[in-house]
C-alpha cells in the first residue's frame, strides 16, 4: 500500500528541485550588474586538469560594474583570459599584469527586454516541471486507490499536493519578478 506522506514528500522534493534549478539558471543570466556567478561555468586547464575558474583565482566584485580576477599563479593569466574569451560571457578581459578585469557594460533597452523574455521562458519551464511532478503524484494516488487506499485519503492527498504546487508556483513568480526588476533597473 502507498504511503501518502512519502508520496507527497517525494513530489514536493521534485518541485523544490525545479525551483532550485530555476534559481541557479536565473543567477547565470547577466543583469547589467557585476555578479561572480556568471563565471561559474568557465573551466581552465590547470596542470593538466580542467578546473573551475574560482579554483585557480580569487574572483571578486570591487564595484557594481567590474569583476576582478586575481590568479594565484602568474602563469595562469593567459589561460584564464583565453577561457573567458572562448566562453559565452561575451566580455573582453583587461589584463594589467596583476589583475584581470571584466567591465560589465550597461544593457540596452532591447537587451533588457530579451533577457526578461528569457527569464520568463525559464520560469515557464520550471512551472511545467512542477505541474509534471503534481500529475505524477496524482497518478500514483489514483493507482493506490485501486490497491486499497480510501478515496477520502486520496482526495485529501490531492488537495495537499495542489497546495504544495500552488506554493511552488508562487515562489517561481516571486523569483521571476525579482529578476525582471533587477534586469530592468538601469
Amino acid at each position: 500500500m502507498l504511503d501518502v506522506k512519502q508520496c507527497l514528500a517525494e513530489c514536493e522534493e521534485k518541485m523544490e528541485m525545479s525551483v532550485l534549478h530555476l534559481e541557479d539558471t536565473l543567477a547565470h543570466i547577466r543583469a547589467g550588474r557585476a555578479d561572480v556567478r556568471i563565471l561559474d561555468d568557465i573551466r581552465v586547464n590547470s596542470y593538466g586538469s580542467m578546473v573551475p575558474l574560482n579554483n585557480v583565482a580569487a574572483v571578486t566584485t570591487p564595484d557594481a560594474r567590474t569583476i576582478a580576477i586575481k590568479p594565484w599563479d602568474k602563469s595562469m593569466f593567459k589561460i584564464i583570459e583565453k577561457a573567458i574569451i572562448d566562453s559565452e560571457v561575451g566580455i573582453m578581459p583587461e589584463n594589467n599584469g596583476e589583475i584581470i578585469r571584466l567591465g560589465i557594460p550597461p544593457l540596452t533597452e532591447e537587451r533588457r527586454r530579451a533577457l526578461t523574455k528569457q527569464c520568463s521562458k525559464e520560469g515557464e519551464e520550471a512551472k511545467v516541471a512542477i505541474r509534471n511532478a503534481r500529475r505524477d503524484g496524482i497518478d500514483r494516488l489514483k493507482k493506490a486507490v485501486k490497491d486499497g487506499l480510501s478515496e477520502d485519503n486520496e482526495k485529501d492527498a490531492e488537495a495537499d499536493l495542489q497546495k504544495i504546487h500552488d506554493r511552488m508556483v508562487k515562489k517561481i513568480d516571486e523569483l521571476l519578478a525579482a529578476k525582471s526588476k533587477e534586469i530592468m533597473t538601469v
